[in-house]
């Protein structure tokens, strides 16, 4: 008998960060906290045990805790994509049947990480997960952690495995992402392309993504979610608006900080309490964290989300180019007009 057929996975999801206690441990009861508060906050989808969720800083044991603590209390409100990133490809597919059994809509796989793969290993990897896993699986593409896997092996493996349903891209790379669309997506319509990378998300929508997975989202999931609303409603000017300003938060998360403690100082803004990681930290770098946080709190205060600090902040300062107003006055028929000439040109450089 044949699976019933699944809703495509679309729409905004949170790769979801981990509250520790004073002792290092998972503080369950603040993280479903959060869980509720992300999916009030109009989240479409949750994804535990990604980069965001720090996981390699758990054992296997505590990363299946993690994952059945998400479904318990989401409650079928939201679907779920659950890393299942492992050391090999063995303990993979443990984790793809326990997510399974779990209930988890889907799971997210990168490349095997440490060891640099040539782009057949890369296949050969994801192919014997695909031909064995119980559960539908993502692609995990984040270059900067494991091996690339390239166009040519994203096509290969939707093209041979029904089983593969989508990828999620980290790089920010737009063109990449125009690369991977023009390649698959004749075939697989069904096939679902989220970007990693929030500071380009709405450019990321306008060449086809179906939506994102984004740290940001465990901070401000409102913003997200309109960003994303705005765009579908062909606002692209308001869309683009809230690009600019998130992209200036999002800068001020990931960069000062070790990732990802910056979207979890502004996260604990937000009236959460995410404790100090497992990784240590020396006394310079907690003098630091605190000064970076004020900077994260004049932006959340300019969002009008929490209370400016007892200091005060600098006059804010959101230019966008007047290009945002001229892109957004073309409709969303020209745009899309547009991008299909790209595409074409592309193809028939032998780009895509």
């Amino acid at each position: 008998m044949s699976e019933p057929e699944k809703k495509k996975i679309e729409g905004i999801y949170t790769p979801l960060l981990v509250p520790m206690d004073e002792h290092g441990q998972i503080d369950e009861a603040e993280m479903r906290r959060h869980i509720n508060w992300l999916i009030k906050g109009g989240v479409h989808g949750l994804y535990p045990n990604g980069s965001s969720g720090e996981f390699t800083r758990f054992t296997p044991a505590e990363r299946r805790r993690i994952t059945q603590m998400v479904v318990d209390e989401t409650a079928g409100r939201v679907p779920i994509i659950a890393g299942a990133a492992e050391a090999n490809v063995h303990e993979t597919l443990a984790a793809c049947q326990a997510y399974a059994e779990m209930g988890a809509r889907a799971v997210a796989i990168v490349a095997p990480f440490y060891y640099k793969l040539t782009p057949e290993s890369v296949y050969a990897y994801f192919a014997e997960i695909a031909r064995n896993s119980p559960i539908d699986l993502t692609l995990y593409n984040i270059p900067m952690f494991a091996s690339p896997i390239d166009v040519p092996t994203i096509r290969r493996l939707a093209d041979e495995f029904p089983r593969v349903i989508g990828i999620k891209d980290s790089t920010g790379d737009v063109a990449q992402m125009m690369r991977m669309i023009a390649a698959i997506r004749p075939q697989r319509p069904d096939f679902t392309f989220l970007t990693g990378w929030e500071a380009v998300l709405i450019p990321m929508l306008m060449v086809g993504c179906d939506g994102g997975t984004h740290c940001s989202g465990n901070v401000v999931p409102e913003v997200t979610r309109r960003m994303y609303d705005l765009y579908r409603a062909g606002d692209v000017a308001g869309a683009m608006s809230w690009q600019y300003r998130l992209l200036e938060l999002f800068d001020a998360m990931l960069y000062p900080f070790e990732f990802p403690y910056g979207f979890k100082a502004a996260a604990e803004l937000r009236g959460f309490h995410f404790g100090v990681g497992r990784l240590p930290q020396t006394d310079t770098q907690r003098a630091e964290h605190k000064n970076l946080t004020n900077i994260l709190q004049c932006i959340l205060a300019d969002f009008e989300l929490v209370q400016r600090p007892d200091a005060g902040c600098p006059i804010p300062s959101r230019p966008i180019p007047s290009r945002v107003e001229e892109i957004s006055a073309l409709g969303t028929d020209q745009l899309q007009q547009i991008i299909t000439k790209v595409v074409a040109e592309l193809n028939t450089r032998g780009l895509v």
